[in-house]
């Protein structure tokens, strides 16, 4: 499963950049997108993301 981000969601806080252990994720435009390359499916972003915007596919 890869996380996947839903952008009309996401605040743009960058939490989700700072968790990320595999450095999966970057902001594009104020919205957070993960290279799926990156991803080890861990999660982490998703507890740690204030407005629920990223889930696990």
């Amino acid at each position: 499963m890869v996380a996947k981000v839903d952008s009309e969601q996401c605040v743009g806080c960058e939490t989700c950049v700072d968790e990320c252990p595999a450095e999966a994720i970057v902001m594009v435009d104020g919205i957070a997108v993960i290279d799926k390359d990156k991803c080890v499916d861990c999660g982490s972003c998703v507890e740690v993301c204030p407005s629920a915007a990223i889930t696990m596919d």
